[in-house]
């Protein structure tokens, strides 16, 4: 397999890393779309939420939550986004699981804003038959 993820994570690839562990490696993200931007990276391959283990998954919100606190204070952000995209529809380019931590700040670029629709009754009652009954 040659994911650069892969490589980044266990170190064949140099990184501005922010934290490690045995299971991740946190980076800043060399594309950011804010100051701060940074990457949470599983050690071990994962394609996307769907390959990741549940205990992984747990880990990596706790995670989450340790750096968002940090780069709270040390930048001094006025709020944050955690992105997550799985498969090429929904914007992921690198098939290695990621969850981006993206800074946000009073003018920001940052565009992560969709225009709401409504969920009708019809459509409600299908989602929840079907969602529900593989859960």
């Amino acid at each position: 397999m040659d994911c650069i993820f892969c490589k980044i994570a266990n170190g064949e690839i140099p990184s501005a890393t922010l934290y490690e562990d045995e299971d991740f490696r946190v980076m800043l993200d060399i594309g950011p779309a804010s100051f701060g931007h940074a990457l949470i990276l599983p050690k071990k391959h994962y394609a996307d939420i769907y390959e990741l283990p549940d205990e992984l998954a747990s880990r990596v919100m706790v995670l989450a939550k340790k750096v968002a606190g940090a780069l709270k204070q040390a930048l001094k952000l006025e709020g944050l986004n955690l992105l997550q995209n799985n498969g090429s529809l929904a914007g992921q380019t690198v098939y290695h699981f990621h969850l981006h931590l993206i800074p946000r700040y009073q003018g920001d670029e940052v565009g992560l804003t969709w225009k709401p629709g409504e969920l009708q009754d019809k459509d409600r009652e299908v989602i929840i038959e079907k969602v529900t009954a593989l859960l």
